[in-house]
């Protein structure tokens, strides 16, 4: 199970964070991942200098409405397939 986390305190959600979860959402279902990734939503996690702050897996990531499809192609999808 590959663990996706997407704050969505204050700073990020000015920055997209309810979109990012929404496209990660489709994405998955697109992708037919839903029983291999576990998506949730945390309160500030202290590092949203450049984008949306996601983790996969406890590893930290910067990420925009516009980079979330390059995003899980690249760090998600091949970590559940």
């Amino acid at each position: 199970m590959v663990k996706v986390t997407v704050c969505i305190g204050s700073c990020c959600h000015t920055k997209g964070s309810g979109r990012v979860v929404e496209r990660l959402q489709h994405l998955i279902a697109q992708a037919q991942l839903k029983d291999k990734v576990d998506l949730a939503g945390k309160f500030c996690m202290g590092t949203c200098e450049k984008g949306v702050c996601v983790t996969v897996d406890d590893q930290f990531f910067s990420v925009t409405p516009e980079t979330v499809r390059d995003f899980f192609e690249r760090e998600i999808q091949p970590k559940a397939v």
